[in-house]
């Protein structure tokens, strides 16, 4: 039977951990990772999380929360059969937009590639996969009018059930959340 094992929401300047019981307030994305990485819920250093979209950075520290809180750890260089289903309304549009105005003030010749990556809705998938050793699927899901959360969560469970993963973490990215459930 697949459940979910861990749980995170993170919001403007605030995170909750469903297992652990934590409700915490932050001062924004860039010093949450130094807490989490002194806190050792990140192992060890994100390659480049300066450079990281603000999607990219919440998805990654919102999977750290979940993961923190199923009790699931990580090692650098060790694959886990892990996946991961990302899930917003509006993709990359935030990313693509900074990069045309970019392109655009630099002449309609040539736009910056660290802004570039973070086009694609996957990017953020990626940069997880890479940091935590992920090796199971990578999958982006548009959010249409009838999609809900719990058939994100049984589209992640197919992956299970066709041994693709043995665990996946499910991300759902709103206007003010960023939310991650871990299924296993």
């Amino acid at each position: 039977m697949i459940k979910i094992i861990g749980e995170s929401k993170l919001g403007e300047n605030r995170y909750i951990l469903k297992r652990k019981k934590v409700n915490k307030s932050f001062t924004g994305l860039k010093q949450l990772y130094l807490d989490l990485k002194e806190r050792s819920v990140l192992g060890y250093p994100v390659n480049n999380f300066a450079r990281f979209d603000g999607i990219s950075k919440a998805s990654l520290i919102a999977i750290a929360l979940a993961l923190y809180d199923a009790n699931i750890k990580y090692n650098k260089d060790q694959k886990q059969s892990i996946g991961i289903l990302l899930s917003s309304v509006k993709g990359a549009l935030d990313a693509q937009i900074d990069y045309f105005k970019d392109y655009v003030e630099s002449g309609r010749t040539l736009g910056r590639g660290n802004l570039f990556i973070y086009t694609l809705p996957t990017s953020p998938l990626a940069e997880a996969a890479i940091h935590f050793g992920f090796s199971g699927p990578l999958i982006y899901v548009g959010i249409y009018q009838d999609l809900r959360e719990p058939e994100l969560i049984d589209y992640a469970k197919s992956f299970i059930n066709y041994n693709q993963a043995k665990t996946m973490a499910v991300l759902l990215i709103d206007s003010d959340w960023v939310s991650c459930r871990i299924i296993r």
